[in-house]
């Protein structure tokens, strides 16, 4: 088969099989296609099947001097592996030539965290004698409480509260819901707002079910909370970049420095994978690292 066919039979396998979106498909596409004008380029020519893993290592050698980043690279390489599953699934080829090839090294950035203190230091300086004052109390603390994305928190409904249990129902990312448990403090400050701030409020229609409410009885928008957390931030004179997706990873950071489960956190936050919770372990480490640095009495050379 000629890297033609090849091309759009991969492109019907992410479409019909696999089912990813358009801008996923396209995505994976423009790797394979990448890789194909760099053997064009060197004058390989060879159909896929007859890719052998020095060529791959070759392109991403040729990746590199480019001045890709090594996540860019892994990216693409992670579109290329796809396609060379395809190949084997449809006995187009008899051996992968990706299975051995090394991912080029990526830094993982480990996120901004408050402590509790910053934490306290913020929510002190909320202005609780308005409305809005008293609902922005109510929203960071779930926020940090449950370890909401900012999406999670706008959307959060009526309906999803379960504080008599104890937790909140969330539907997260690819629409899966997940039960996470709410605090005491969290739970009172929801039940106040309901029936002080949000009673008084004339909510539009379709929001009837919706728990944080502008003035106008419309959701927040995601803008909109990161604007009050900044001007928050501002105020209570916090010297960090901070976000909502900030209280997330304090949320996590905490639970772990604290002894929890990593599987337990990973289930909290919604995660799919534990390598993407595993992060919060290089948080830990780090935490306890500047703990003997600060405390242990062999702490200073010489």
């Amino acid at each position: 088969m000629s890297w033609k066919a090849d091309i759009q039979g991969f492109k019907n396998y992410l479409k019909l099989e696999q089912s990813l979106s358009p801008n996923s498909v396209e995505a994976y596409l423009h790797d394979v296609i990448r890789l194909n004008e760099f053997l064009q380029l060197r004058q390989y020519t060879i159909s896929a099947p007859e890719i052998k893993p020095e060529h791959l290592r070759e392109f991403l050698k040729y990746l590199n001097e480019l001045g890709m980043s090594a996540t860019t690279q892994a990216r693409m390489l992670s579109g290329i592996r796809a396609f060379f599953r395809y190949l084997l699934l449809e006995n187009l080829i008899n051996d992968d030539p990706t299975e051995l090839l090394e991912s080029p090294r990526t830094s993982r950035m480990l996120p901004d965290t408050l402590s509790v203190e910053e934490i306290d230091l913020l929510l002190s300086h909320i202005d609780r004698s308005t409305p809005e004052g008293e609902r922005n109390l109510v929203m960071l603390e779930t926020l940090y409480s449950c370890g909401l994305r900012v999406s999670e928190l706008v959307n959060l409904r009526i309906s999803d509260l379960h504080l008599d249990e104890g937790y909140l129902s969330v539907t997260g990312k690819g629409n899966k819901e997940r039960l996470i448990p709410i605090g005491g403090r969290a739970s009172q400050l929801i039940e106040l707002y309901r029936f002080q701030v949000r009673a008084k409020i004339n909510v539009q229609r379709n929001e009837e079910d919706i728990l944080f409410l502008n003035r106008r009885g419309r959701r927040l928008t995601r803008v909109m909370i990161f604007t009050i957390i900044k001007q928050l931030t501002i105020k209570a004179g916090v010297r960090k970049v901070i976000s909502p997706h900030t209280f997330r990873h304090s949320f996590a950071t905490h639970l772990v420095e604290g002894g929890a489960d990593l599987r337990a956190v990973q289930e909290m936050l919604g995660h799919v994978s534990i390598t993407t919770t595993e992060i919060y372990t290089h948080l830990d480490r780090n935490y306890l690292r500047e703990q003997v640095q600060s405390f242990h009495p062999r702490r200073k050379s010489g």
